[in-house]
């Protein structure tokens, strides 16, 4: 009977401090700076110093109060903008409906994500190396299958477990590459990480606090045009043109981006700067690769375009890793 009832009270107390303990997190968020919550292939956290200095003036004399991101990747210059200018809304687009249901999920119901995630983080830390990759392997095998059988395009329940599936593997996999193939299955292998934070609950409620003034739609970048107010400021972040012929990758989804959608994107960007809207745009260099290729000076001729240095971690062979340039394009 001493038993039972000193077990109910180790309970209780438990349940108690987990409560405390969230409701500390909870207060403490509010004066965490958001960040990224997904590592993401061209992800420009490393490049936002740069680009504050790119950014127009107008942006920084809160003049502009919609900010649009039709490539939303991990977010990164949303999240900037959204905390260091008074912008009222957003409009953030991707291509890729599983990215675009997590955005969703942390938006709406963070706090049932997180209970996901952190049975995640608590059954991942305890394994050993070998039950790593079989557990990762396994939610990969889930992961791939279960797309199957959920509906996009309603939100409901089921998108709690597969965003924090997706997060998840985002953080365990190698380098935190997302990539798929052309079936639009994940192929990410195993990462090797000693300890990796699979739930970052301060910086997820954070997120959450940010989104709120954001519309986020799954749509393609020509969607922009639709929701396009005065006042804004759109930054373009597509998959890169390949900067040699064995640096191909932009499988970000199941939707390849080739040449003719790069041409198209910059017929798009000379069509808004008819109408008067502020861009800027990034990209890969060619000229890191061959210093004869033109592509961009002649699709965005008449345009600004400034080279800044970016370390890019996409190579298997990290000795092929390392600075090189990227293009920014602004129409101001």
């Amino acid at each position: 009977m001493n038993t039972d009832l000193n077990n109910m009270t180790l309970k209780k107390n438990k349940i108690k401090n987990d409560n405390i303990s969230r409701d500390e997190t909870l207060h403490s968020s509010n004066n965490t700076v958001a960040h990224p919550f997904l590592k993401w292939a061209g992800g420009k956290r490393q490049l936002l110093e740069k680009f504050q200095e790119l950014y127009p003036t107008q942006l920084k004399q809160k003049k502009i109060k919609t900010f649009y991101e039709p490539f939303l990747g991990s977010g990164a210059v949303f999240f900037d903008i959204a905390q260091k200018f008074d912008i009222k809304s957003a409009y953030l687009y991707d291509i890729n409906e599983e990215l675009i249901l997590t955005y969703k999920v942390v938006q709406k119901d963070v706090s049932k994500l997180l209970d996901f995630l952190y049975h995640y983080q608590k059954d991942y830390i305890k394994l050993d190396k070998k039950e790593r990759q079989n557990f990762f392997y396994d939610q990969r095998n889930s992961y791939n299958l279960q797309r199957f059988n959920i509906n996009y395009s309603k939100y409901s329940e089921h998108w709690f477990p597969r965003a924090a599936q997706l997060i998840f593997l985002n953080r365990t996999c190698f380098n935190g590459l997302y990539r798929v193939n052309s079936k639009g299955e994940f192929n990410s292998p195993v990462g090797d990480y000693v300890n990796p934070v699979i739930c970052d609950e301060k910086n997820l409620l954070a997120v959450h606090k940010v989104l709120q003034i954001a519309e986020i739609k799954k749509a393609d970048f020509k969607q922009v045009v639709t929701d396009l107010n005065e006042q804004s400021f759109i930054y373009f972040d597509p998959p890169y043109r390949p900067i040699s012929k064995t640096a191909s990758f932009n499988a970000y989804s199941k939707h390849a981006f080739d040449h003719n959608e790069q041409v198209e994107l910059a017929s798009l960007f000379r069509k808004l700067d008819q109408q008067g809207m502020l861009m800027m745009l990034s990209n890969s260099d060619p000229k890191n690769n061959d210093p004869n290729d033109n592509f961009f000076e002649e699709i965005y001729n008449g345009f600004n375009i400034t080279r800044v240095p970016a370390k890019r971690m996409i190579n298997s062979d990290s000795n092929k890793r390392g600075a090189i340039n990227e293009i920014v394009v602004t129409n101001y």
